[in-house]
């Protein structure tokens, strides 16, 4: 099965309560072959309690098969046999989720009590079809990144400071 770019978010909210605004917005996208939630841990912290929730649109069988497909990638780069490294990332895809139960209490250490916090991967599914286009056509990629809003911002201040150095 193939997979399209990913995606990893880590959100800290400033609340523990929701109104249901954002699992209908990823079910709209998904809805609309844009995106696919590979595995959500979210976090709450109340009174020192931690609550956890998980959610992922894989199948069990497509966890491990993802789970597979990082540790092969993971095992290869750390100059590991490529079989073993499969089957130990097969294994913890699983329970059908390849964010595993430790990071619960990182995330939970990690956020003051009264808040929140979220680990996502997304998958971008849009892209699956482009990237064939393009390795048909001959493509290789050269440089992959993100560019934020604050990136930009940051550029233009750099500019406005190097122009008022040059009057």
């Amino acid at each position: 099965m193939p997979f399209g770019p990913v995606q990893m978010l880590v959100l800290e909210f400033d609340r523990t309560k929701f109104d249901g605004e954002i699992m209908p917005e990823f079910k709209r996208l998904k809805e609309a072959g844009m995106v696919r939630l590979i595995d959500v841990l979210f976090v709450t912290k109340k009174r020192g309690e931690v609550e956890a929730q998980r959610v992922s649109d894989l199948s069990q069988d497509e966890a491990e098969d993802f789970g597979a497909m990082i540790g092969a990638l993971v095992g290869v780069g750390a100059g590991k046999d490529l079989e073993a490294s499969a089957d130990l990332g097969a294994q913890t895809g699983e329970d059908g989720h390849v964010i595993g139960e430790d990071e619960v209490w990182y995330l939970a250490d990690a956020i003051p009590d009264g808040s929140s916090a979220a680990v996502a991967l997304i998958e971008h599914t849009w892209a699956i079809p482009l990237r064939e286009k393009l390795l048909a056509a001959g493509g290789v990629l050269l440089a992959d990144a993100w560019v934020h809003p604050a990136d930009l911002m940051a550029i233009g201040a750099g500019l406005a400071e190097a122009g008022a150095g040059a009057k």
